[in-house]
């Protein structure tokens, strides 16, 4: 069996990329950490960080291993809240878009977080592809992302509209190359703006780029391009749909969860509650 006091010193460093870093959020010295490191790895018959890396990381063993190590240390923690009141030590680690962290979601992390008061909520927003690729990793024990097609592993999906939008005030005719606002390389809308523009047969240039959605719908507001858009995120902006482009076929948005009981599948019934609140409607 792993011990979990040898699997906690290794998530520490993995998470600060630091051995002094970690031996201070544990209250150990560096030297003991350094040989609880070495035990688990002697366990394991590999090593799991690089000690080379600055700062250090994990190696593909380490990689493998994080994220079972991470739900053995939540599960650990759920078993020592059943005899003691440690309110905020047991981590649901969540990612999410940016325009799915709403405030009818954020609310229901606050009653989540009312009935589970040893429960501390980490979410991370961020585009979809890095999403997915941290929670395969083990980095999340919930992520909603937005995607062509599910996974057969997800818990729930609902298709989410999206079109060509340009400012209220534009002229609806757009000179070529025609300016582009986008979202950073990797962003799910940004790949498929591409694609339809190369069908086309028509030139472009990226005029304007963001990772906040806020920031690129405020850019498209103020003329500075084209983007491609959930349409449920355009409400109350000053925009309008391009003529031109009209809308493309539905992006899916889609919720995955490790656990399939405890209170990680109680928050992520509650968050399936409210996606279906706002996409099965539609």
């Amino acid at each position: 069996m792993l011990d979990p006091r040898l699997l906690r010193a290794f998530v520490t460093i993995a998470d600060t990329g630091s051995f002094t870093l970690a031996a201070d959020r544990l209250h150990m010295t560096q030297s003991t950490i350094s040989q609880q490191l070495a035990r688990l790895e002697d366990a394991v018959g590999r090593e799991l960080i690089d000690r080379a890396a600055r700062p250090v990381r994990t190696t593909a063993s380490g990689e493998r291993l994080i994220g079972h190590a991470r739900r053995i240390l939540l599960l650990q923690g759920e078993a020592e809240l059943l005899l003691a009141d440690t309110a905020g030590t047991a981590s649901i680690r969540i990612g999410l878009p940016d325009d799915i962290a709403t405030g009818t979601m954020t609310n229901a992390f606050a009653e989540f977080a009312k009935r589970h008061r040893e429960v501390r909520l980490d979410v991370t927003a961020g585009l979809s592809l890095d999403l997915t690729k941290r929670y395969r990793g083990g980095e999340f024990d919930i992520v909603v992302v937005k995607e062509a097609t599910p996974s057969a592993d997800h818990r729930a999906a609902f298709p989410e509209a999206i079109a060509w939008f340009e400012s209220a005030d534009a002229s609806p005719n757009w000179p070529e190359p025609l300016p582009l606002v986008t979202f950073p390389p990797g962003g799910l809308y940004r790949d498929a703006m591409f694609e339809r523009i190369d069908r086309e047969r028509l030139r472009w240039y990226v005029a304007f780029t963001s990772s906040s959605l806020s920031s690129v719908l405020s850019a498209v507001e103020a003329g500075l391009g084209l983007s491609l858009l959930p349409v449920g995120t355009t409400t109350g902006r000053r925009v309008r749909q391009s003529a031109a482009f009209g809308s493309e076929p539905s992006m899916v948005v889609s919720l995955y969860s490790w656990e399939g009981g405890g209170i990680v599948a109680e928050l992520a019934r509650d968050m399936t509650a409210i996606l279906h609140r706002r996409f099965a409607a539609r």
